[in-house]
């Protein structure tokens, strides 16, 4: 059961990450999975293959009560070390989960052993995960969601997650971001103006987004609640106009 407010996140675990040899194709994915879902990524982080920092940002956000998908270090080779950070993390033993077995000798036969079987580790009591690629299903404890790091595999598992658990979820929030592009104008032209309304908005998340390009442009606007989110922006084309700036709606 999630808490109230639950924040969403991501870890995206590999050495292959962060050295280049491979690309990082998550991030956007579950940005968007979520938005068409009504919903928002609060935080994100990329780890490289260091068990004791995998088990110790986990076993924060398991406290914290976040809603977690973990992608990557769930294979049988030596330098796969999430699942046993998991469990470390929920403090909880390392188990042989009987459904992940049956799915792995039902994809590979007499060859899911003794290598592939391996797969079937995960914190005692989790719960599976069905992976619709090749059946080495993933796994869930405390609201934590383990895939792989391939993103075939990956992706149709996290949606799957989130249109079984967390359907009530959606579309709930009160949650919007608008914005103008502000022609002609740097960031440091604008610093009073963002300041004010950062003030006097204090339940809005404001943003600045300036553009290289030859016109000086700047994105500028807030992320909340709509009705405010509106107010706050109508007040940011006011002031703007008072500068002398033109602008175009995002």
């Amino acid at each position: 059961m999630q808490k109230p407010n639950s924040s969403i996140g991501i870890y995206i675990i590999g050495d292959e990450i962060l050295s280049g040899k491979r690309q990082d194709a998550h991030l956007n994915f579950v940005i968007q999975a979520l938005k068409s879902r009504g919903l928002q990524l609060a935080w994100a982080h990329y780890l490289g293959d260091i068990p004791e920092q995998i088990t110790s940002l986990l076993r924060a956000s398991m406290q914290r009560g976040d809603i977690v998908f973990s992608f990557g270090g769930i294979g049988a080779t030596p330098d796969d070390f999430t699942r046993q950070c998991a469990a470390d993390a929920a403090g909880l033993p390392i188990a042989r989960h009987p459904g992940a077995v049956a799915e792995i000798e039902a994809q590979y036969g007499e060859s899911a052993y003794p290598k592939r079987v391996l797969m079937a580790d995960f914190p005692l009591g989790a719960e599976l995960i069905p992976n619709p690629v090749n059946r080495v299903a993933g796994f869930s404890i405390n609201q934590h969601y383990f895939v792989p790091g391939f993103p075939q595999m990956a992706h149709p598992m996290v949606e799957w997650v989130l249109d079984t658990h967390y359907q009530h979820l959606f579309h709930q929030q009160d949650y919007t971001e608008v914005s103008i592009l502000v022609m002609d104008a740097g960031e440091s032209q604008l610093i009073d103006l963002m300041r004010h309304i950062v003030a006097k908005y204090p339940d809005l998340k404001l943003f600045s987004l300036p553009k290289l390009d030859n016109r000086r442009t700047t994105e500028v606007g807030v992320k909340g609640t709509a009705e405010l989110a509106k107010t706050a922006l109508d007040e940011i084309k006011q002031s703007v106009n008072a500068l002398g700036f033109p602008w175009l709606n995002v």
